[in-house]
């Protein structure tokens, strides 16, 4: 690919295009981007580039004979090859990613004309312009940075320029959609963590949390664009369908604290509580159906220390129970083993709030355990659910837990006792 740039100022455009990336790029060859200097291809000795506007007004346009023959020149020799004069202006059809994938695969040769003071002549425009692009609704002072962008968003589609095209594909915009989320280390920053999901390893789910991000983002930030967007497949369906049942929810829009429950904190658990059991009993899970977990049950979690609150903007919006204390019925273990034998705790009751589902608040009770375990001094986390409870094994196992068998709960007489059991070994905090 090759781009010239006509313009008045082309030490600033060579400075930006030619480091980083596109530097690199147009070192090896890759790319060819040549800024021409207007003023050099002037029929006088003044160099001058403008004059006064006919029929008055303010300001000075660009004449058209000095960019003509500045066009002649890196015209020169490029007959045959697939190219495209393009006059940077506020009256151009907005610029997109579409339009860059376009100019990258329809040409082999761009030429980008940078207007500047009042504008050029119109009647260069059209006997030497192919197309007008605008970055959008507004008015720079020249056709730099318009140019500058279009160049480094087209180049940065040519192979080779980046390592590898899964570095443009799943960007925002590439396929009507903004980019889901990105983060690196810390793990926790400010209080604000990681989303579990993408420190488990499991590239499926991630790649399926990425895709519901970019359809998440894209609703929120740009309905525009998501009014124009079709669903690719029916996993894009669902996912849709899941925004939209999430929708009412409230979100998490400050880090989450954690504290140890107190008796005034009761009433908030039980209905937490009630919430899930019709939950659960709507789908049919047979667990949470009868008096357990009651207020007797939770004010001896919180008289031995082991029920913590997790608070948001003022809610109490999820409760868990952790016990350093190991859990009898986990000896009898079936169908699987414990990793090891070390020192546990178990997470025995938890539930978020309705209004919160969905929010990632899951996913922060989930943390909070880890570090509340952590300050027990403890590093191994076991937990068991109800065999039908998919969306608490999903959880668990988005966040690193890891099946290891089945045991037997009696904790509800008259209830089905078989459970599902999971393990997480906690890392070393970095």
């Amino acid at each position: 690919m090759r781009i010239d740039i006509l313009t008045l100022f082309p030490d600033t455009v060579n400075a930006v295009l030619h480091e980083s990336i596109l530097g690199r790029a147009a070192a090896k060859g890759i790319v060819d981007i040549r800024c021409v200097q207007i003023r050099d291809f002037t029929e006088n000795k003044q160099k001058q580039v403008d004059d006064y506007p006919y029929g008055g007004g303010f300001g000075c346009v660009m004449m058209a004979q000095p960019l003509k023959s500045c066009l002649e020149h890196v015209l020169a020799g490029t007959e045959g090859q697939r190219r495209r004069v393009i006059y940077l202006s506020p009256q151009g059809q907005p610029y997109t990613q579409e339009t860059a994938k376009r100019l990258n695969r329809d040409y082999d040769h761009l030429v980008l004309v940078c207007g500047h003071y009042e504008g050029v002549d119109e009647r260069f425009i059209e006997a030497c312009v192919d197309e007008e692009i605008s970055l959008g609704d507004f008015v720079l002072t020249g056709g730099e940075i318009a140019a500058m962008a279009v160049a480094d968003s087209v180049c940065r589609l040519v192979p080779g320029v980046l390592a590898d095209e899964q570095c443009y594909i799943g960007e925002s915009h590439w396929d009507g959609l903004l980019e889901y989320p990105q983060y690196t280390r810390p793990e926790n920053w400010e209080g604000r963590a990681v989303p579990e999901i993408l420190l488990n390893g499991d590239h499926a789910r991630i790649e399926r949390w990425r895709r519901k991000e970019q359809l998440r983002r894209t609703r929120d930030k740009r309905p525009d664009m998501f009014a124009a967007f079709t669903p690719a497949d029916a996993e894009d369906e669902k996912l849709l369908r899941e925004l939209e049942k999430e929708r009412g929810r409230k979100k998490i829009t400050e880090p989450v604290q954690y504290r140890a429950a107190e008796a005034a904190d009761i009433p908030r658990i039980l209905e937490i509580v009630q919430d899930a059991r019709e939950s659960l009993g709507r789908h049919h899970i047979d667990q949470w159906q009868g008096p357990y977990p009651d207020g007797a049950r939770f004010a001896e979690d919180i008289r031995l220390g082991q029920c913590f609150v997790l608070e948001h903007a003022g809610d109490r919006a999820a409760f868990f129970v952790l016990s350093p204390l190991e859990e009898p019925g986990y000896a009898a273990i079936t169908d699987g083993k414990w990793s090891a034998d070390i020192p546990y705790c178990v997470l025995h009751r938890a539930a978020v709030a309705k209004e919160y589902r969905g929010s990632g608040m899951a996913q922060a009770l989930i943390r909070c355990a880890e570090t509340q375990a952590r300050a027990f001094g403890l590093k191994c986390i076991r937990v068991d659910t109800h065999k039908k409870n998919k969306p608490m094994q999903n959880l668990l196992r988005e966040s690193g837990f890891r099946y290891r068998g089945n045991i037997l709960v009696e904790s509800e007489p008259g209830h089905d006792p078989q459970r599902q059991a999971f393990e997480k070994i906690l890392k070393d905090k970095k």
